[in-house]
């Protein structure tokens, strides 16, 4: 079967049949997530019994190929869900064992690949890496017959998507103007998203559509919002932005999270709202080349940082939070508060 992005895989999660094997994997951990839940929920609804599994650097697939191949009087049909964590793939990745012919006839990856090729149901095998791609034997032998979904992470122009797909997933329907909070709310930031409507199912009320009140907490949030930082940086409020990076790390935000899901993309929204701009394009033009709405948040606050930044500013940062980047997933740069922390008053700067 073709791979799946993990997108066009949830729009027809409730419409489609399983196939034998179930293959996740991709980037965006939220995403595959998601995934996982959904495959799991439609392999029970088909009447399947779960069990769950996880493999990790020093473990082998015994146990889980056991039970694919033991019987059991009591569930028919299972739903076996097991997740292959990062150190076990890339203790394979790095060196693969010399005697890998040997193990695979027992609990090795080679019996694994045999399972996988000899699916036929009427239960389920998922297979959840904790990694960006899947082994290559492995997406060689899930080619016929299983599926593939890859979870990476979303565009600009499909956030918009997956929050409808999210509410649709609850049972909810969302109004235009609650879909526009939500989204300049927690922009790429999924799992924010998706959280803030599974509160909203707490007190809804069954056919009556998410209104932007539904949408307001009670009482004072316990860190800044997602995308708040993104706002204060089109806005210029430098001390803001400072405050809320602080709280936010202080209170569990990571790093990682702020400068690969806020501070980059606004950058880079930033960058071309400025460079169309520039060309004499109207705000609607720089909407659509987003993919979004004119009237939506993501590019308001672009054109609203463009104009108030300029291109070349925008262009010496976005390289710089680019390196910041790499140097953070390479453990090259320690101090990663304080770095990011000077990317912001860089940026935000007056000229000279």
């Amino acid at each position: 079967m073709p791979l799946e992005a993990a997108l066009a895989y949830l729009r027809g999660a409730a419409s489609r049949k399983l196939p034998p094997v179930v293959i996740i994997f991709g980037p965006h951990a939220f995403l595959r997530e998601s995934v996982l839940d959904s495959v799991v929920r439609a392999a029970t609804r088909d009447g399947c019994q779960y069990r769950g599994f996880q493999i990790g650097a020093g473990d082998d697939y015994g146990a889980l190929l056991n039970e694919l191949r033991a019987p059991d009087l009591f569930a028919p049909k299972l739903a076996i869900a097991c997740r292959i964590l990062r150190s076990k793939r890339e203790r394979a990745d790095d060196a693969e064992p010399a005697d890998s012919r040997s193990v695979g006839s027992g609990g090795g990856e080679a019996a694994l690949i045999a399972a996988i090729e000899n699916a036929r149901g009427p239960g389920h095998l998922i297979l959840l890496y904790e990694k960006d791609n899947a082994p290559a034997k492995v997406r060689r032998a899930a080619e016929k017959s299983a599926l593939l979904v890859e979870c990476r992470r979303p565009f600009d122009n499909q956030i918009e998507q997956y929050v409808q797909v999210f509410a649709h997933s609850l049972g909810l329907k969302l109004t235009s103007a609650a879909l526009d909070i939500l989204i300049a709310r927690h922009g790429g930031d999924l799992a924010a998203a998706a959280n803030a409507l599974a509160k909203v199912t707490i007190f809804a009320e069954p056919g009556r559509a998410v209104q932007p009140n539904d949408l307001d907490e009670q009482g004072a949030r316990r860190m800044p919002e997602a995308f708040e930082l993104a706002e204060s940086l089109a806005r210029g409020r430098t001390s803001s932005a400072l405050a809320q990076l602080g709280r936010a790390i202080a209170l569990g935000r990571d790093v990682f999270e702020i400068l690969g899901v806020e501070i980059i993309p606004t950058m880079r929204r930033m960058m071309i709202a400025a460079s169309m701009l520039a060309s004499r394009k109207s705000p609607a033009d720089v909407a659509a080349a987003m993919g979004v709405s004119p009237t939506s948040g993501l590019a308001t606050r672009a054109i609203e940082g463009a104009r108030r930044l300029g291109l070349p500013r925008l262009e010496r940062a976005y390289w710089r939070a680019c390196k910041l980047d790499a140097d953070f997933k390479n453990g090259q740069l320690k101090e990663r508060e304080e770095a990011l922390a000077g990317l912001l008053l860089e940026l935000m700067e007056s000229p000279n």
